[in-house]
């Protein structure tokens, strides 16, 4: 008998572990896997973020907790998953969101920034999605990871956007998401990505307001930036068995912006 589409996206029973958790984009999506019945392990580097942010969905009625970690760091990354582990038990979703930007025309962008963003963008990723599954998913032969990419990963920028490292960085994600999905299909593991377009999230409020919000809307055949509830439904159908036959996969959730700039 073939299940309805409320239990095919129901996660009661679940464990997620979202890094960068503690606001935006994170935040939104840890919400949307707690509102299905997940449990879910908040990180970032800040304590005080994250028990804020953590209280805030426990009085949502969501089994919350959280670890303060440096996802740029490899011991913090191995760390995390491992106390994960112990506190939680098996991670079933991983979501790679922690994240960072620099802005520098090309010719004159620091290596060190470069050096920065690839490593928590792209390195972070590899680390804590190769620990979880190695610790808890291939065994197991089951598990959703989920990658942050961006829809900067899919093109070049408007020439007043330099962020030659993150849109290098993003587009590098897209493509670990579907070189790691081919390998690990074998052990049950979906692995996916989603690539938000612009968001009125603290990394790029600066961008928006010196472009201008409603110009920036302008670029979205929808007419609009993206809001509280708009990756809400995409890291569910990842995350869930509704999903379960998706891997290697992108999705812009971006207004539609990359279909007429792309």
């Amino acid at each position: 008998m073939t299940r309805t589409v409320q239990q095919l996206f129901d996660l009661t029973g679940k464990n997620a572990l979202v890094t960068g958790g503690s606001r935006g984009l994170g935040l939104q999506m840890a919400q949307a896997l707690g509102e299905a019945g997940a449990r879910i392990m908040l990180s970032s580097r800040k304590a005080g973020d994250l028990e804020e942010a953590s209280a805030t969905l426990q009085s949502q009625g969501i089994d919350t907790r959280w670890i303060a970690a440096d996802c740029g760091k490899e011991e913090d990354l191995r760390r995390l998953a491992d106390e994960t582990l112990e506190r939680m038990g098996p991670i079933d979703i991983l979501v790679n969101n922690a994240g960072a930007s620099w802005g520098a025309p090309a010719e004159d962008h620091p290596v060190a920034a470069w050096d920065k963003v690839m490593n928590l963008n792209v390195r972070g990723y590899f680390i804590l999605s190769q620990h979880v599954a190695k610790h808890s998913m291939i065994a197991r032969r089951r598990g959703s990871i989920i990658n942050v990419a961006s829809i900067a990963g899919l093109s070049g920028n408007p020439p007043e956007m330099q962020t030659i490292a993150y849109n290098t960085s993003k587009g590098a994600v897209i493509n670990f998401t579907r070189a790691l999905a081919a390998e690990w299909g074998k052990y049950g593991i979906n692995v996916n990505a989603v690539c938000p377009g612009f968001f009125m999230t603290k990394m790029a409020a600066g961008l928006i307001q010196s472009m201008g919000e409603d110009r920036m809307a302008a670029q979205a055949p929808l007419g609009r930036l993206g809001g509280d509830e708009d990756l809400k439904g995409p890291v569910l159908l990842y995350a869930s068995e509704a999903g379960r036959h998706i891997t290697g996969q992108w999705l812009a959730v971006d207004g539609g912006v990359s279909v007429v700039t792309g």
